[in-house]
């Protein structure tokens, strides 16, 4: 926790916003699409979504693949309790929502689908996209669905598997085939081994409108080198830093240009 709140004032410091930014992509960006204020109807869905789960006092056997969770000590979780504590909050699930509003992703990759927070404000931005979401855990992926079903979620295919063999499986198939996500959400191990393996794995499959959004990219030291490996890697061209989020650009037309900006 003292490393994230030192993290924290480090991030307040050097964070700008849209005023400082001379970039027209990231300016556009920034205007358009996340300091967008207007009201929009399917935040009113969002918030159902997410006041269904917080009155939903069953018991789930949590399977936990990733990074462990600094709330929980035991894996039998209260739904309720996840979406409190684990879930993607509503002021992020609005702006995702906006940034897949914004993007208009025919295809989208997520990472890690929990109760399906953040994968229903994907979808809720684009309804014409195709959206695979990664769910490690069955218990979890199952109270997912029932929520997709229940919330007209129909662009979304929930796929229960381990995050890498997933990932690995792609890559065979790009030998013989192309495969392109237009918007990838990682969410599914916060680690520095599993982040950049992922990268890695799918850094094939990107072209140059490809959007790929890191949680908590600040979660701890580990997650910061591995952020720090992104943003250096030389097929990456303009990341954008919110503290919680690390947004990652491949357009091949920009400068190399790293932001960090107040969201």
């Amino acid at each position: 926790m003292l490393f994230q709140i030192k993290s924290f004032l480090t991030f307040l410091w050097h964070s700008k916003n849209e005023h400082a930014v001379h970039s027209p992509f990231v300016f556009s960006l920034l205007t358009k699409c996340f300091y967008d204020k207007k009201a929009k109807p399917e935040y009113a869905i969002l918030k159902k979504y997410r006041k269904s789960l917080l009155e939903n006092k069953n018991f789930i056997e949590v399977t936990d693949f990733g990074a462990g969770s600094r709330v929980f000590k035991s894996n039998r979780r209260q739904i309720s309790k996840i979406a409190e504590t684990a879930g993607i909050s509503t002021k992020r699930a609005e702006l995702l929502f906006r940034v897949s509003n914004y993007f208009k992703p025919k295809s989208v990759l997520e990472i890690g689908t929990s109760l399906g927070l953040a994968t229903a404000a994907l979808a809720f931005g684009n309804k014409n996209a195709k959206i695979i979401t990664l769910e490690g855990c069955p218990n979890t992926a199952n109270v997912a669905q029932n929520q997709f079903t229940a919330f007209d979620c129909h662009n979304v295919d929930s796929v229960v598997t381990e995050f890498e063999n997933y990932l690995q499986a792609i890559q065979l198939r790009l030998k013989s085939e192309t495969e392109n996500f237009d918007l990838i959400y990682f969410d599914g191990n916060h680690s520095k081994k599993a982040t950049l393996a992922y990268f890695d794995l799918l850094l094939p499959t990107i072209d140059n409108d490809s959007v790929w959004i890191f949680d908590d990219i600040h979660w701890s030291e580990d997650m910061e080198r591995a952020w720090e490996i992104i943003k250096n890697h030389p097929k990456v061209k303009v990341t954008i830093d919110t503290f919680q989020w690390g947004f990652v650009f491949f357009r091949y037309e920009q400068p190399k240009e790293h932001f960090v900006i107040r969201a």
